[in-house]
């Protein structure tokens, strides 16, 4: 035949318009419809290789038409791998690369191109480059499954999306700096003896300090359903928790806009799917990529950055994602909410209904999920509380970092006037007593939604104090509710009550650090009588400063005296003006007289020695803090 001569010259083959031609000298006798392209072919070299083709031919022959013609409305790859087989049939060597392998080798087996209908055929031919080059490379194989995802029906049924999976996976879950995966195309290369070569070609060569996340970007590049799959045989052949999750994080954030809000348009903006050449992705899209994230991530503390998955939580507002979904990312964020920021905790509220600037309720649930995870694992009390004094490690725990955080997210939404007291005091009660080491934090968030809402009656104002604790204030948050005119007047007595109490507490510990320190003195005479001489100067030295110490705290004591009892006879005057005993009344309620409980606590204080005895340590440490800021000279 005439038409075989062609040869390896595959420049015989030439497009006009929608048709392609075989210009070999003799008039083409069979017309191939491939989608909107035809093919003017010959019968011989299509027939010779493919069986389909041969019993195509045989029943258009029958017809006795005077042109064959023959469709293939199902060719996987379409015209373009189309005309790639039928340049194989007429000789033309062929080109194989891992773009065009999977289409070959799936249009093969759709047009029966066995070995029976020649020798190195095109199954065997195209079957055989993707064993021995495609899946032996980690290059060839991601490009080789991107294109699987065309004509996936078809690539699934002979296994090669499964090969191309489990050969990433393989490479993925191997220590690159073991065996050298993968084979990376750019960047500087390293001999297994650490020097360069000038053309980056070595026998064992590897990428220089590679890590276990090298493959998140090129991974990323496959659709989603891929992916998934990729995630899911990586899984099960026990790569680690963190990598899986640092690859499922990658992806949400090159594919879900709302996840990069400091970013330019053209770094947030990316591409769904491979083939969308930079399309957005729809809202749909990018809603059922949140709920796959969410549920392939597992359900461990850590994995993902706190940020991370609130910013996952408010894309999932915003797209309206399933309820299971939500309080999935609510519940993560729960398991870790001692990582988060203030920042991250101001979420606005995307209902219709707009109750509240922020979404308070999430707020609240977020840190239900932590109290109860912190009641199985165990948390507890992380300190004891003594006489208003901490005891335990000086570093905040967990507990006590949420409570922290609670309070300063109470101080920025509670000049929303639309907050109702009821959801605020729910969110502040709901932090145990004992994970507020001070309450000045509370109270400071208490102070800022009554100057919000002026028209709180006086039986609310009361009940939103009774929120903090006036034995854990400091002196300054004392001094300044004492003189807050917002703060409802039983408040302001127990605030001067327990202010007094301490002070007078402190003053009883003072003496008892001072008779100690008295007979310290006698026993440094008579046990250092034969050390050095040096010594004993600096004892006596440190012993001076000490009480000099104590003096001028005894000063600052007494003037806080005249201080407290100044606003008491302002607080009386106040009362009689409203023309009842309020001060008598309030002390009534209180079960106690105020002058009398004084006295009684410091002499209580002074004659209980032996009680005392046990603080002389702190009394020591709070001696030292007063000697500081009293006596600066020294």
């Amino acid at each position: 035949m005439a038409c075989m001569k062609l040869g390896s010259k595959s420049d015989a083959f030439q497009k006009q318009g929608q048709a392609w031609f075989c210009t070999t000298g003799l008039p083409s006798d069979i017309v191939v419809e491939v989608g909107e392209m035809s093919f003017h072919l010959h019968k011989f070299p299509l027939l010779s290789r493919s069986g389909v083709m041969e019993r195509l031919i045989a029943e258009a022959s029958e017809e006795e038409d005077e042109k064959c013609v023959i469709s293939l409305p199902e060719v996987p790859g379409g015209a373009k791998t189309f005309e790639l087989v039928a340049k194989f049939c007429y000789g033309v060597k062929l080109e194989l690369t891992a773009s065009n392998v999977v289409y070959l080798r799936c249009a093969a087996e759709r047009l029966g191109m066995t070995e029976e209908y020649g020798e190195g055929n095109l199954i065997s031919l195209t079957e055989n480059f993707l064993n021995q080059v495609v899946l032996h490379n980690w290059k060839d194989s991601l490009r080789a499954l991107q294109t699987c995802d065309d004509i996936l029906p078809y690539a699934d049924e002979l296994h090669i999306t499964k090969r191309c999976i489990e050969s990433l996976a393989s490479k993925a879950s191997t220590d690159p700096n073991l065996f050298g995966w993968p084979i990376v195309e750019r960047g500087p290369m390293q001999s297994p003896g650490g020097s360069l070569l000038w053309n980056g070609i070595s026998t064992g060569a590897r990428p220089k300090n590679s890590s276990s996340d090298w493959w998140y970007e090129d991974a990323s590049t496959l659709s989603l359903s891929l992916f998934k799959r990729l995630i899911s045989v990586m899984e099960s052949r026990g790569i680690r928790q963190e990598i899986i999750a640092g690859s499922l994080a990658f992806y949400a954030k090159k594919y879900l806009p709302g996840l990069n809000r400091r970013q330019g348009a053209s770094e947030s903006s990316s591409r769904l799917m491979p083939v969308a050449l930079g399309t957005p992705p729809s809202e749909e899209a990018q809603k059922a990529l949140l709920e796959d994230i969410d549920s392939l991530l597992p359900m461990q503390k850590g994995l993902v950055p706190t940020k991370l998955l609130f910013g996952l939580l408010r894309t999932a507002m915003i797209l309206k994602a399933s309820p299971s979904c939500l309080a999935n990312l609510e519940k993560r964020i729960g398991m870790q909410l001692d990582q988060a920021t203030l920042e991250d905790l101001l979420m606005p509220n995307f209902s219709y209904s707009m109750e509240t600037l922020y979404n308070v309720d999430c707020v609240q649930r977020i840190l239900d999920h932590f109290l109860a995870m912190d009641q199985i694992t165990g948390g507890g009390s992380p300190c004891s509380v003594d006489d208003g004094q901490l005891i335990g490690s000086p570093s905040l725990t967990p507990i006590t970092m949420v409570a922290k955080l609670i309070d300063g997210y109470l101080a920025e939404v509670a000049p929303d006037v639309n907050l109702k007291l009821p959801k605020f005091q729910a969110l502040a009660a709901a932090v145990p007593d004992y994970a507020r080491p001070l309450d000045d934090g509370l109270y400071r968030a208490i102070d800022i939604y009554l100057k919000s809402h002026p028209w709180l009656v006086e039986s609310d104002r009361e009940q939103l104090c009774r929120l903090m604790d006036c034995q854990k204030l400091s002196l300054e948050a004392c001094t300044h509710a004492a003189q807050n005119e917002r703060l409802p007047l039983r408040i302001i007595v127990q605030v001067l009550f327990f202010e007094q109490l301490q002070l007078r507490t402190s003053i009883a510990g003072c003496f008892l650090v001072s008779d100690n320190l008295d007979g310290g003195s006698r026993q440094l005479r008579s046990g250092f009588a034969g050390s050095t001489e040096g010594g004993w100067t600096t004892a006596v030295r440190e012993n001076q400063v000490l009480k000099v110490g104590m003096d001028n705290m005894r000063m600052r004591v007494s003037e806080l005296e005249k201080e407290c009892s100044s606003m008491r006879q302002e607080i009386e005057k106040l009362g009689r003006t409203k023309g009842s005993s309020t001060w008598g009344n309030v002390s009534k309620k209180f079960g106690f007289r105020m002058k009398s409980q004084m006295c009684s606590a410091q002499e209580g204080s002074v004659s209980n020695q032996n009680k005392a005895s046990s603080k002389i340590e702190k009394a020591k440490d709070r001696h030292e803090k007063h000697r500081k800021n009293l006596s600066p000279d020294e």
